[in-house]
């Protein structure tokens, strides 16, 4: 980045972009989840023995999810933290790393914190915006390889 001023922009449209992207999850936008994923983007968190690539999976996986969630009475909200952003040098390509705190509030129940996680993101801007074209989710709770 030239200035302090420019990296300011960026990091601020970083913080949007995530604000969106997680709403729309928690949500159960599905679709719109997937579309802030490049054509080809995975999501491989640790748990899954390959990634899920591509929208169309993407969004069957949010659909599913969001479905057993809305059927138990459980609303997941997922909060991302402590947000380092990494540009690649000559290109409009970010490593961003964050810590990722998911809470589970059963419906007349009281909150908890279901998983606190790292997420390792690679965003690409295509047509402007801000895409995840990688990302792998790394549980606390499991044992570190």
């Amino acid at each position: 980045m030239n200035s302090p001023d420019t990296f300011a922009r960026l990091y601020s449209e970083v913080q949007q972009f995530y604000a969106d992207h997680f709403q729309l999850l928690d949500s159960g936008a599905a679709d719109e989840w997937a579309a802030t994923f490049t054509e080809d983007g995975f999501f491989h968190p640790e748990t899954l023995p390959e990634p899920v690539r591509g929208r169309a999976a993407l969004a069957a996986g949010v659909r599913k999810v969001h479905q057993e969630l809305t059927e138990a009475g459980e609303q997941r909200r997922h909060w991302h933290g402590m947000v380092s952003v990494v540009p690649r040098e000559g290109a409009e390509v970010l490593d961003v790393r964050c810590y990722a705190l998911v809470f589970a509030t059963p419906q007349g129940g009281a909150p908890s914190l279901r998983l606190t996680c790292v997420c390792e993101d690679v965003l690409v801007r295509v047509d402007g915006t801000w895409q995840v074209s990688e990302r792998r989710v790394t549980r606390d709770d499991r044992p570190q390889s």
